[in-house]
C-alpha cells in the first residue's frame, strides 16, 4: 500500500493535479474487468445415452456457440455469468460459471412435452402450440425400437386413429395403413409426402433414415394436398447432415423367428377314428359295417405326419445400417447405406426378402439468403414370393387339410418314385389308371409346393428431390422455395411353374403324357414394368410477427405432377428343359404363347394457398384452398376445389388461468375441410373402342359426367399439458363423410355384352369416432420412465349407393355393401345351435326340413316361414375394427434401458374359411382336435355338429365361421445397455436384445388374428422373433 501511494504521488507530480490520477485508476479498473472476461469455457454435450449432440446452442452473456458433430463447444465467458444450453426437444440446462472453471460437460434430457417444437405440416412447418388441426407427431425413439423394416408398418399402435396391419406374416408382403377408417369403396391408401415429394408407397424407405413423421388426420391439416388427401396424409422428413467432424453410426442386429399359436391338428390315429365315425354317420353306409378307414388300419405306407411341423422352420433375419455425417458451416452431408434380409419360417429358401438402400443428403448455404440441397435414395428389393394368403397354390392351406396318414416322401423302392420329384401326391398312388385311394382327399403336398415354387419379384427404385430456397426482405420473412421430386421405379417379375406330382390322366389322346397333375404343362410368366413420376413444386411463404402480438403466415404455391407407366409381359409353356439356365421365354413351346404390353399416364396441375393469423399466441385461425386439375376427369369436371378452415384457443394463456400453476397448456381447436380422391384410370370419362377387321367394338363405355370423390370432415379437439409438461392429454371427435364415391360398375351383359366396367359416382360413406392420447414422462430421478397410450374408435356406415347399384356383392369373401351397414359386411345364415332330436327339427322346420338330421346345425328362421333358405340370411359381421389402441413404455436407470409396445384391436370380425374346410367340410380333409367334441347324441354338444360326409349345415355361409378377430399383442420389447465411452474414437456403444410378437391374446381360432384379408383361407402367420444387436458411434 505504501508503494502504491508513492507511485500515485509521483504521478501527481508528473502530470499535475488529481484528474489524471482519476483517469488512471479508471483505466486500471476497466482493464481488470476486461481481463476477467477472458475465461475460456469448453466442454461436451451428450444425450442420456452418452451420445454426442451436434447443433446444440450454448450461450453465455453476449457470446454464443454451437456444438460440433462430436458435441464439443468453446466460448469466452465471465465468472458469474449463466451458461445456457438449449436444443429443440430437450430440456434446457443452465450452469453458473465460476472463476477458474474451464471445462464443463453437460447432459441433455428429452423434454416431456415440447409445445414449442417445430412440426412439419403441409408445405411448411409450424410450432406445435400454434397448430389448429388434428396432427400427431410420431415418437421416433419408440419407432426405432420396433426393428421392423417397413416404415409404415412400424406405426402400428403408435398414433391414435391410425390402423396398421400386415397383409400377411410373409417377408416383404407389405401392410395396410388406414387413417380414421375406410372412407371409400375403392382406393383407401393414404398419401405419403417424403421430403416434399408425394407417393403412395414407402416400402423403399429405410427406417434409420427417418428424422420425423407427422400424421395429418383431419381435413384442415390435409386439405392443402387436395385431390389425393381424402384418406389422410403422412409427412416424412429424412435425416440431414450436421456440421462438424465426420461421425459414423453403425446399427446391426440379427435374430430368429418361429411360428407360434398353431392349431392342434389330428394325428393319424385320431384322423382314422374321426373319419370312421363320419363314414358311419353318412347316409347309405351301414353304421355297423366295416368302414374303409377301419379296413386301412395297418396298411403299408401309412404315416403319422405333422404337416405343420414339416412346413415351418426357424426363420433368420439380419440387418446392418451405416451412416456418415459431417460438414462445415456452409455445406453439410449425410451418407447412409443399409441391408435388411429375412428368410421366412417356411422350409427351404423360397420365402426370402432382402432390401438394399443407399442414400445421400447434401445441403449448402451458398449465401446468407440462398440455400440449396438434395436427397437421393436408391433401393433394390427382391422377394421370393410364396402363396401366403390362402391363394393358389395355398401352401399353408394344404399343410392344414392334408391327411396325416400320408408321408412327405415316397419310398425310393416305390415304382412311381422319381428322384427329381420324390414327394407324395395322390393318396397311396400306384399308377395313372385310377390307382389311388378315393377315401383320402386329393390335397397337394405342401412341401412339394414349396420346393417347386420359383416366383421372384425385383424392384429397383430411385426416389429423391432437389430444392433451392431464397429469403427476401431485410428480416428474411419472405421465402421462395422450389422443389423438384422424382420417383422412378423398375420392376421385374418372373414366375416359373414347374410340373410336379402324380400323373392322373391315362387318356390316349392326352397332350402331355407322363406329366404330373400340378402345373401341367410347366410354364413361365415374365413381365417388366416401369413408372416415372415427377413433381415440381413452388411455394412463396411470408411469416411475420407484428408489434410482438400479431403473427401472420401466408403461403402460395403451385404444383405439377406427371406420371407415366408402361409394362410388357409374356408367357410360354411346355419347356423341354426346365433347369434354371433354360427358364427363359425363348426356350418354351411356340404353342399357346402369349405377349402383351400397355402404358398409362396422367397429369395433375395444382394451385394452392394458406393463411394463418394468431393474436398474442392465444387465438389462432387458419384457412387453406387448393384447386386441382386432373387429366383423369373430363372437361365437365376437370377441376376440383378443396377448402378448409380451422381455429384454436389457448385457454391457458388467458389472464384468469395464470394462477393455475399445475397447468402448462390447454388448447381447444375445431376444424372443417374437404379433401379429394382421384384414384381411377386415366381418361375414365372416355369410351374406349377396338377395331378388328374393320369392325369397331366397345371396350368400355365412358362417363363424361364423372366427378371428384370428396371427403368432408369436421373435427373438434382439445390438448392439455400439465405438471411441468410431464403429463399430456389429447382428445378428438371427428365426423368424416365421403360423397361421390368412385366405383367401377359392370353394365348388364344382356344389354351391352361383356365389356369393361364403367366408372360412376356411386354413393356416400360416413366414419365417426373418438381419439384419445395420454402421455406421462418423469425424468426427475435416476430412474426415468415414460408412458404413451392411445385409443381410438370408429363407426363406419354406408349412407347412400348409386340408383342402379342397390348393393355390392362379393361372393368370394361372403360380404355385401349395402346402405345402413359398414363397408363389406359379412352376410349369411345365423347360427342357432345344434338340432338335438327329430322333434326339434319338426317344430323348427315345419314347412321343409330339407333333409336335416339330429346333430346338424340349426339356423335362425328369420322370416318364420318354417324353412331355411336364402331369405333367412342376415348381416353377421363387421370386418372394420371399432377400437384400436396402443401403449408404449420406456424406462432408464443408469446405463440400462427398457421399452415395450403393446397394441391391439377390438370388435372386428373375420370369416374363418379354414375353420369351415377343416372342421365342417364333407370331404376327408384333416381337422383340428375340436372335432373330437362333435355332437354324438342328444345333449352332447350344442356348438359342434355331428361327424358325417353329408352336409351337416357346415357347407352354408353362416355366422358359425365369422369369428371375433380382436387381439392384444406384446408387439416388441427391448432391453439395452449403454457403455460409457470416454476415450478413443468410439463415442458411444449400446447393446440390446429384443423380442417381437412375444405374447398374443385372442379368441380367434385361425393362424393369426392380424390380417388384411376379408376371408382367412390360410394366412401366413406373424412369427415370434428374438433379436440381438448393437449400435455404435464413431
Amino acid at each position: 500500500m505504501k508503494k502504491l501511494t508513492m507511485i500515485a504521488s509521483g504521478l501527481r507530480a508528473h502530470f499535475g493535479g488529481t484528474r489524471p490520477l482519476a483517469f488512471l485508476l479508471l483505466f486500471l479498473c476497466c482493464s481488470t474487468f476486461a481481463f476477467a472476461q477472458t475465461t475460456r469455457i469448453s466442454g461436451k454435450v451428450t444425450n442420456i445415452q452418452g451420445e454426442p449432440m451436434s447443433g446444440v446452442t450454448v450461450k453465455a452473456g453476449s457470446q454464443t456457440a454451437v456444438t460440433d458433430n462430436d458435441g464439443y463447444y468453446a466460448l469466452e465467458a465471465t465468472p458469474g455469468d449463466s451458461l445456457q444450453i438449449s436444443y429443440v426437444g430437450f430440456r434446457s440446462v443452465s450452469r453458473v460459471i465460476t472463476a477458474g472453471g474451464t471445462q464443463l460437460n453437460l447432459t441433455l434430457e428429452p423434454q416431456e412435452n415440447t409445445l414449442g417444437d417445430v412440426v412439419v405440416v403441409g408445405y411448411s412447418s409450424q410450432r406445435r402450440n400454434s397448430i389448429t388441426g388434428a396432427v400427431s407427431s410420431v415418437d421416433m425413439n419408440s419407432l426405432s425400437k420396433t426393428r421392423i423394416p417397413e416404415v409404415g408398418q412400424a406405426l402400428q399402435g403408435q398414433v391414435a386413429g391410425v390402423f396398421v396391419a400386415a397383409n400377411t406374416g410373409a417377408p416383404g408382403d407389405g401392410f395396410k395403413l388406414r387413417i380414421r377408417g375406410e372412407s371409400t369403396l375403392g382406393n383407401n391408401d393414404v398419401l405419403y409426402v417424403v421430403d416434399g415429394v408425394p407417393t403412395r408407397d414407402i416400402r423403399f424407405l429405410n427406417a434409420n433414415d427417418i428424422a420425423s413423421m407427422t400424421v395429418l388426420k383431419d381435413a384442415a391439416s390435409a386439405a392443402i394436398y387436395g385431390s389425393r388427401a381424402s384418406a389422410g396424409v403422412v409427412v416424412i422428413t429424412t435425416k440431414s447432415g450436421q456440421k462438424g467432424k465426420t461421425s459414423i453410426d453403425v446399427d446391426y442386429f440379427t435374430g430368429f423367428y418361429n411360428a407360434v399359436n398353431l392349431p392342434k391338428m389330428l394325428n393319424a390315429s385320431q384322423y382314422m377314428t374321426v373319419k370312421d365315425k363320419a363314414w358311419r354317420n353318412t347316409l347309405g353306409n351301414d353304421p355297423n359295417g366295416t368302414s374303409p378307414y377301419q379296413a386301412d388300419l395297418g396298411r403299408p405306407g401309412m404315416a403319422n405326419t405333422d404337416w405343420l411341423n414339416e412346413l415351418f422352420e426357424t426363420g433368420i433375419t439380419n440387418s446392418v445400417q451405416v451412416s456418415a455425417s459431417g460438414g462445415t458451416d456452409k455445406v453439410q452431408f449425410l451418407l447412409s447405406a443399409g441391408y435388411f434380409g429375412q428368410n421366412g419360417i417356411v422350409v427351404e429358401d423360397n420365402d426370402q426378402f432382402m432390401r438394399y438402400n443407399f442414400r445421400i443428403n447434401v445441403n449448402a448455404q451458398l449465401t446468407e439468403r440462398l440455400r440449396i440441397g438434395t436427397n437421393l435414395n436408391l433401393s433394390y428389393a427382391k422377394q421370393d414370393k410364396m402363396s401366403s394368403a390362402g391363394d393358389a397354390p395355398g401352401v399353408i392351406r394344404h399343410a392344414l387339410i392334408r391327411p396325416p396318414v400320408l408321408p412327405v416322401y415316397k419310398d425310393p423302392s416305390d415304382p412311381t418314385y422319381k428322384p427329381n420329384d420324390p414327394y407324395t401326391d395322390l393318396p397311396f398312388y400306384t399308377g395313372n389308371n385310377g390307382g389311388w385311394s378315393r377315401n383320402y382327399e386329393y390335397s397337394s403336398n405342401p412341401i412339394a409346393i414349396v420346393h417347386f415354387t420359383d416366383d421372384k419379384r425385383k424392384t429397383y427404385q430411385t426416389f429423391g428431390n432437389a430444392y433451392a430456397e431464397y429469403a427476401f426482405l431485410r428480416d428474411k420473412s419472405l421465402r421462395f422455395r422450389t422443389n423438384l421430386g422424382a420417383d422412378i421405379s423398375f420392376a421385374h417379375n418372373k414366375n416359373f411353374a414347374q410340373n410336379f406330382g402324380d400323373d392322373n390322366d391315362n387318356d390316349p389322346a392326352e397332350l402331355y403324357p407322363g406329366q404330373g397333375r400340378n402345373n401341367r404343362p410347366n410354364n413361365l410368366d415374365e413381365n417388366f414394368g416401369e413408372a416415372f413420376t415427377f413433381t415440381f413444386t413452388n411455394t412463396l411463404n411470408y411469416a411475420k410477427t407484428l408489434a410482438g402480438r400479431h403473427n401472420i403466415n401466408v403461403l402460395l404455391g403451385t404444383e405439377s405432377i406427371s406420371l407415366r407407366t408402361s409394362g410388357i409381359g409374356g408367357s410360354r409353356q411346355n419347356f423341354d428343359n426346365s433347369t434354371p439356365p433354360f427358364r427363359y421365354l425363348d426356350y418354351g413351346s411356340d404353342v399357346n404363347k402369349n405377349s402383351a404390353g400397355s402404358a398409362t399416364e396422367w397429369n395433375l396441375v395444382s394451385f394452392f394457398g394458406s393463411a394463418g393469423y394468431s393474436f398474442e399466441n392465444k387465438y389462432f385461425v387458419n384457412g387453406t384452398l387448393r384447386a386441382d386439375g386432373s387429366s383423369r376427369f373430363g372437361p365437365n369436371n376437370r377441376w376440383g376445389y378443396f377448402p378448409s378452415v380451422s381455429g384454436a384457443w389457448r385457454i391457458s394463456q388467458e389472464s384468469f388461468m395464470q394462477n393455475v400453476s399445475w397447468l402448462d397448456d390447454l388448447k381447444l381447436r375445431a376444424s372443417w375441410g374437404q379433401a379429394g380422391n382421384q384414384e381411377i384410370p386415366d381418361k375414365a370419362y372416355e369410351t374406349l373402342v377396338s377395331q378388328v377387321g374393320g369392325v369397331v367394338n366397345i371396350v368400355r363405355y365412358g362417363n363424361p359426367d364423372i366427378r371428384w370423390e370428396t371427403t368432408s370432415q369436421t373435427d373438434i379437439g382439445f390438448e392439455l399439458s400439465a405438471l411441468r409438461n410431464k403429463l399430456s392429454f389429447t382428445a378428438d371427435y371427428f365426423n368424416k363423410r365421403t360423397s361421390d364415391i368412385l366405383l367401377a360398375v359392370g353394365l348388364p351383359a344382356v344389354s351391352v355384352g361383356v365389356i369393361a366396367p364403367t366408372y360412376v359416382n356411386a354413393g356416400e360413406v360416413t366414419n365417426k369416432g373418438l381419439e384419445f392420447s395420454l402421455g406421462y414422462q418423469n425424468r426427475d430421478r435416476a430412474f426415468k420412465y415414460g408412458v404413451n397410450a392411445n385409443l381410438s374408435t370408429v363407426t363406419n356406415r354406408v349412407d347412400k349407393l348409386q340408383t342402379f347399384v342397390k348393393n355390392i356383392i362379393d361372393d368370394a369373401t361372403h360380404t355385401r355393401t349395402v346402405v345402413g351397414q359398414p363397408i363389406s359386411s359379412y352376410y349369411g345364415l345365423v347360427f342357432d345351435g345344434i338340432y338335438q332330436n327329430a322333434g326339434e327339427i319338426t317344430r323348427h322346420l315345419f314347412t321343409n326340413a330339407n333333409g336335416a338330421l339330429p346333430g346338424d346345425i340349426r339356423f335362425k328362421d328369420i322370416n318364420n316361414d318354417g324353412q331355411i333358405n336364402a331369405d333367412d340370411r342376415a348381416f353377421i359381421g363387421n370386418p372394420i375394427p371399432k377400437y384400436t389402441y396402443g401403449l408404449f413404455f420406456n424406462a432408464e436407470y443408469k446405463n440400462f434401458d427398457i421399452s415395450f409396445l403393446v397394441q391391439g384391436v377390438q370388435d372386428v370380425d373375420r370369416y374363418n374359411d379354414l375353420k369351415q374346410i377343416l372342421n365342417y367340410d364333407s370331404r376327408p380333409f384333416n381337422s383340428t382336435t375340436d372335432v373330437l367334441n362333435s355332437w354324438d347324441g342328444e345333449g352332447s354338444s350344442n356348438t359342434t355338429p355331428r361327424l358325417t360326409f353329408n352336409n351337416n349345415g357346415g357347407a352354408n355361409v353362416s355366422s358359425v365361421f365369422v369369428e371375433d378377430a380382436s387381439y392384444v399383442r406384446l408387439k416388441n420389447i427391448e432391453i439395452g445397455y449403454n457403455l460409457s465411452m470416454k476415450k478413443g474414437n468410439l463415442k458411444a456403444l449400446r447393446f440390446y436384445v429384443a423380442a417381437q410378437n412375444l405374447i398374443t391374446i385372442t379368441d380367434y381360432s385361425g393362424l393369426d388374428p392380424e390380417s388384411t384379408s376379408l376371408i382367412d383361407k390360410g394366412t401366413y402367420p406373424q412369427s415370434r422373433g428374438f433379436l440381438i444387436g448393437a449400435r455404435l458411434k464413431l
